[in-house]
């Protein structure tokens, strides 16, 4: 990874930042450089880095989804997370959690902006002051679900005392760590209290609107996202504790919950280069040392080549997933082209190439950046895979496809890449979409804790998984050719999914549990911190591992044998797993060493949150 700007702002060191920079503050009186931030530019802020904080990405952006994707299988990498190795220092868990938790601006900013939780607190006190009820509920729904996806991935954090530096009775310096359990009901409360405020007959005199960059101020959108975050916490805790009631009260008002794909809950991302508003996911697309890999073994299950689960299904969704660089041409007609790599790789299959998870092998590290196939259209807003290939920064591809199509503003300047008129980087963050609400009722029913018909519902997610693939394409805005999975490609949608539907129909109830949550996982791409959770939740999907011997025979992985068309056969690849798997995250070593309340450092390996068994 490039471009590592390494700032980390530990709450116990931001002490020192805070006192400088207030003092600064008060001197400031620039009306151009406010000292003290509406609520307006407060949320925008908040909303922007939640997704950041969470999402994949690349250099100094991004967040947990980096490290995630890979501890769920659906990306590959060089990095830390390989083997599930990632430690208290790995560079995005201590890039993401000042996002989280800083209560002074970043180096360099001018505006009083601060972590996410300490924005959230500046825009409740002052909606709080003035009346603006409309605000402080968008907050305290933002706080719960911000709170609700640290303890999923570390377990115990600060909690009750963090955020208290500025408390004018009690300043906190050094937050403890509260016990996760505890806090989990504590964020029901707050989700609560947040539909109070969005249900009051006047929201205030000041309210949300295109500063609100989730729902544009839609108060009716909040309030089924609220509804469908409590679904989600419930969901979270069936193993441990009796929710019947609960999820059964939610889903007897499917109106409550968020219901339509437009609804889903979503941070929009743009496609400004210069300030940068796109989805941290995108960087792959202009990074000089890109390290996103696609994970053979979603590209196998996609396939319809695991044996296990899909067999023999290909899926229609492949072309937006991911995007192959090598070229494959077949417009001669008597036989097809197929581009050499850079360096020999290791997994090879037609025009599709990655490395894998736990690779020791010898072509695991060789310099293939433009060889490797990337984050597509769908999980980054990058390009929709043609079939035709071409290297992410091929000016010479760009300007070929262009003059197919030629349009004047979209036309490519000289070593303009993909970073120009094909990918624009608009792919949102799905915290929850209208597919997640779905799996998640359908995972309920077949666990036997809500009534209806599981496979019914499964249906209904599958047909909304596909539906939100072309609701991404319409943000994303590209400018190729895109066709529609419900309606170009709806007959090979249909066939997929009927499909889907025997398998869930021949299956034992442990089997039907497999096929709902291997088709969440598959929708998810993008989200690693929700695959995570149902992963550690459910036992699904069936994740690779290369200690096991049907997987790895003798601690190898064997790639297609033909499927690199410049050789006869693949060789076999080492792989290896030196640990177990990892049950939450490490806390962030710089925190551990700089707040004296904070706990010794956890073994991620032992260490569960509260809600798993």
């Amino acid at each position: 990874m490039i471009s590592r700007l390494k700032y980390i702002i530990p709450l116990a060191v931001i002490v020192i930042a805070t006192s400088c920079k207030k003092d600064f503050l008060n001197i400031n009186n620039d009306p151009n450089n406010p000292t003290d931030a509406p609520v307006d530019l407060l949320l925008t802020t908040a909303e922007r880095t939640l997704g950041d904080a969470l999402a994949m990405g690349g250099g100094d952006n991004g967040g947990l989804s980096q490290l995630l994707e890979v501890y769920v299988h659906r990306i590959t990498t060089r990095e830390e997370a390989d083997q599930y190795g990632v430690k208290g220092n790995e560079f995005f868990t201590s890039l993401a959690w000042p996002k989280f938790y800083s209560t002074s601006p970043p180096p360099g900013e001018s505006e009083p902006l601060h972590g996410i939780l300490q924005n959230l607190e500046e825009i409740t006190r002052k909606a709080t002051a003035d009346g603006n009820l409309y605000y402080r509920g968008i907050a305290r729904a933002l706080k719960a679900y911000t709170y609700s996806q640290l303890v999923d991935v570390f377990g115990d954090v600060p909690f009750s005392e963090a955020n208290k530096l500025d408390d004018p009775e009690n300043p906190i310096t050094y937050p403890k760590f509260d016990d996760d359990a505890e806090i989990y009901p504590k964020l029901i409360d707050t989700l609560n209290a947040a539909l109070d405020d969005l249900q009051a007959a006047d929201g205030g005199a000041f309210q949300p609107a295109g500063d609100d960059v989730i729902y544009g101020g839609n108060i009716d959108n909040w309030i089924a996202a609220i509804n469908t975050i409590k679904l989600k916490l419930f969901l979270q805790q069936r193993k441990v504790s009796d929710v019947s009631a609960q999820v059964n009260a939610l889903l007897a008002d499917p109106g409550s919950l968020i219901s339509s794909t437009s609804q889903s809950f979503l941070m929009r991302y743009g496609t400004l280069g210069a300030t940068d508003d796109r989805n941290p996911a995108f960087q792959e697309y202009f990074s000089t040392q890109r390290s996103n890999h696609i994970s053979p073994w979603f590209y196998e299950i996609m396939k319809g080549r695991n044996s296990g689960i899909n067999f023999n299904n290909p899926d229609p969704r492949i072309p937006y997933y991911w995007y192959n660089q090598l070229r494959r041409d077949t417009s001669s007609g008597t036989e097809t082209y197929f581009e050499a790599p850079e360096n020999q790789t290791e997994y090879r299959d037609d025009n599709f190439a990655t490395i894998y998870f736990g690779s020791v092998g010898p072509d695991r590290d060789r310099n293939n950046q433009n060889t490797l196939s990337t984050l597509g259209i769908y999980p980054a807003g990058g390009r929709y895979d043609n079939g035709g290939g071409g290297a992410l920064g091929s000016y010479e591809e760009v300007m070929h496809d262009w003059l197919e199509n030629p349009i004047p503003e979209n036309r490519p300047a000289d070593g303009d890449g993909v970073d120009g008129p094909y990918g624009t980087g608009a792919a949102p963050y799905r915290f929850i979409t209208y597919a997640d609400r779905l799996y998640m009722e359908a995972e309920l029913i077949q666990a036997g804790i809500a009534t209806g018909n599981a496979r019914e519902v499964l249906e209904a997610a599958i047909r909304e998984s596909f539906a939100t693939v072309d609701f991404v394409v319409g943000l994303v805005g590209p400018n190729q050719p895109v066709p529609s999975l419900t309606d170009d490609l709806s007959a090979e949608v249909d066939t997929y999914i009927n499909k889907v539907l025997a398998e869930y129909d021949a299956g034992s109830d442990a089997k039907k549990m497999q096929v709902i949550m291997t088709q969440k996982w598959i929708q998810g791409f993008g989200n690693g911190v929700e695959a995570y959770n149902d992963y550690r939740r459910t036992g699904y999907p069936v994740a690779w591992d290369p200690s096991n011997n049907s997987m790895a025979p003798g601690g190898f992985a064997q790639p297609p044998s033909g499927g690199d068309p410049l050789q006869a056969s693949q060789k076999p690849v080492p792989v290896l797993l030196a640990t177990g798997y990892a049950y939450t995250l490490p806390w962030v070593q710089d925190e551990l060493n700089t707040n004296p309340n904070a706990p010794d450092q956890k073994d991620p390996l032992t260490y569960k949150p509260f809600w798993m068994p």
